[in-house]
């Protein structure tokens, strides 16, 4: 990976400091103090800074965010969505398997597709963005792999009609096997016949009738008919701010498949969650130590 240089690691270890001291003001001192950088280089870089706007100096020789970098932060908090670094990942991910890739966004108990990438051979019949469905207990271990238990029964109890006990128990080790492994996958039911294009089913509590089965074991030799392979995205506060995943599958697929499908979304989560959560110290920033 290539690295940026020391200049540019200065300059944002001092934006990173005045960032993460909001409306305070630091003198020269301060700063090199803090910062761990020579008088001559902080003072030529704060002068740099305070001319293009992103730092304005006091008449008692301070500093503080300047009006330029405001500006700019007020319009990058306007117009970011994390959907930004999602979408040509989940292009990527699509064509790749020749699948539909959706994120997926929990609303209290209700899911919604916010966006979605198609392969060319499933243009006709991906689920549309926008489309809102019931959020089975069975799947809602996605939106709480790493939920204070005290949450996830809150959620539980706002779920109408009541969770039965298979619900519960299929998101306790949906749970489980999301903390191990960083994804969920689930099957159709080889128990039920045909398929529906009504979604009442996720409403059902008769969970050993429903036609798609979340699995919390995984046999690299097993074949397994893929309805959903999923992994939750993170956000700075290491809670889930939406879920991808793939689906769209036409054949059988050996566990070992399944795991690679996993891994792919897994490293594709991790970028995006990166895009959303990163925020290098000023330490990190000066001098990489």
């Amino acid at each position: 990976m290539s690295r940026s240089s020391p200049g540019v690691r200065r300059v944002v270890a001092i934006l990173n400091f005045f960032a993460d001291h909001p409306g305070q003001t630091f003198t020269l001192t301060d700063l090199v103090r803090a910062l761990k950088l020579s008088r001559a280089t902080c003072h030529g870089l704060l002068a740099g800074l305070v001319d293009a706007g992103y730092l304005y100096r006091t008449s008692d020789k301070s500093y503080l965010l300047g009006p330029a970098l405001v500006a700019i932060g007020e319009g990058a908090k306007a117009h970011f969505s994390p959907l930004q670094a999602a979408q040509p990942e989940m292009r990527v991910l699509a064509d790749a398997f020749d699948l539909t890739c959706s994120a997926t966004f929990r609303e209290r108990t209700d899911v919604v597709i916010r966006e979605r990438a198609t392969a060319v051979s499933h243009l006709g019949n991906s689920v549309p963005r926008g489309t809102r469905l019931p959020l089975a207990p069975q799947f809602a271990s996605l939106f709480f792999p790493w939920a204070p238990q005290a949450e996830v029964d809150a959620w539980l109890e706002e779920v109408e009609p009541a969770p039965s006990p298979e619900q519960i128990d299929a998101m306790r080790q949906g749970i489980a096997f999301i903390r191990e492994n960083g994804f969920l996958f689930s099957i159709r039911n080889p128990s039920v016949e045909g398929e529906s294009g009504s979604s009442d089913w996720l409403q059902d509590s008769r969970y050993e009738n429903t036609p798609v089965l979340p699995q919390f074991a995984l046999n690299p030799d097993a074949d397994y008919r893929l309805v959903f392979v999923q992994t939750p995205v993170l956000d700075a506060r290491r809670q889930v701010a939406f879920v991808i995943g793939l689906q769209g599958y036409s054949r059988l697929y050996k566990g070992s498949e399944v795991q690679t499908i996993g891994q792919r979304l897994c490293e594709a989560r991790d970028r995006i969650s990166a895009f959303i959560t990163h925020a290098p110290t000023a330490r990190e920033q000066a001098g990489g130590k």
